[in-house]
């Protein structure tokens, strides 16, 4: 039996090892690869204080995936009259999960709170496994903006 719950501050043990995982997974990192101290605290300190909502599925009882959404505000536009955005991080299903509905459920989850915390756009960054799920549930290739990133 599949379960999904919107994690809370008690479920931060839990929050940590799905990120990390994750990060593993999706960077091709070894199982022994040691995170720095800054991304690690970073991370729990956001899962703590962030203005975040994050899903976590279970098969059974054994963790399976897990999906987050970030919310931050930009002065309002005619487009986005409230200001208010979502970006969508960390969606991890564990492989013996995968193609089981349960990326597709927990991103339902996010997109419903998105909308219900007044949210007029959701953003996410696709790997290509990640593409097809995405456009299936309405999400569209933009290239709207140019990024700067500080090295």
């Amino acid at each position: 039996m599949t379960e999904y719950k919107i994690a809370t501050k008690e479920d931060i043990e839990i929050l940590m090892a799905s990120r990390l995982e994750m990060l593993k997974v999706v960077n091709d990192l070894p199982e022994d690869y040691v995170f720095s101290d800054e991304l690690v605290e970073g991370s729990r300190q956001y899962f703590l204080n962030g203005d975040q909502t994050t899903v976590l599925a279970f098969v059974d009882g054994d963790f399976a995936g897990c999906a987050s959404i970030s919310y931050y505000t930009i002065m309002p536009t005619f487009s986005h009259p409230t200001g208010k955005r979502a970006h969508v991080m960390n969606v991890y299903t564990r492989e013996r999960y995968r193609r089981q509905g349960i990326a597709c459920k927990m991103m339902n989850m996010l997109t419903e709170d998105a909308w219900a915390k007044g949210a007029t756009e959701i953003s996410l960054d696709a790997t290509e496994s990640g593409r097809p799920l995405y456009a299936k549930l309405g999400f569209t290739d933009s290239g709207e903006c140019m990024v700067m990133v500080r090295n």
